[in-house]
Formats: structure tokens, sequence, C-alpha cells
């Protein structure tokens, strides 16, 4: 699933892995710094989830400092919106599982 893209700049991609309910979000970025906003409707209705995000740090940069980078972690839902910071060509990816 595209949730967002414009070409030459940016794509952010969901794939549900198969055989399970988990789900894999990968973003790339160009040139420009920008907050990312994606909505996470795709995810099954009434379901809890644990996301675990892998993002660029504030600090990052491709050139100067390409390997910082944060790991949280966050309960979402399919009404759930996240905001991240996609530094210049960084990016980030996202592995979200259900909560039993």
């Amino acid at each position: 699933i595209y949730l967002e893209a414009e070409p030459g700049h940016y794509i952010t991609v969901a794939r549900k892995e198969k055989g399970s309910n988990n789900w894999f979000i990968g973003n790339v970025n160009g040139e420009q710094t920008r907050t990312s906003k994606i909505k996470l409707d795709f995810l099954e209705k009434g379901k809890k989830y644990l996301a675990t995000i892998y993002a660029d740090a504030k600090d990052a940069h491709y050139k100067t400092n390409p390997q910082a980078y944060t790991i949280t972690t966050k309960k979402v839902t399919s009404k759930s919106k996240l905001s991240l910071l996609s530094v210049s060509a960084g990016g980030y990816a996202i592995s979200i599982k259900p909560i039993n």
C-alpha cells in the first residue's frame, strides 16, 4: 500500500507479512528534510498493535551523521496517525505487530 509519495522526492509504503497480521512500513526521503504524516487506517479495526519505529534522529545527516537514529515503541490502532521526521536522504522503518 502506498501511504504517501512524490516522485523524485519521497515514498512511504506499507506491506503485510504473508501468513500473519504483522505489517511493515518503509520510507525513503529525497534531498529535503520533511515531516512524514501517515494514517494507519489499513490496520484491522478494533485491534491494538505495537509499533517499533526506527527513525532518523534530529541531528541525522547523510554526509555528516548518517548513522544517527532513534528506536521507539508505541501502541497504535487503525485510528492512529504518525508524524515522523525524515531527514535529507534519510527515512524510517516501522514494524507493527498485533498485541494479543
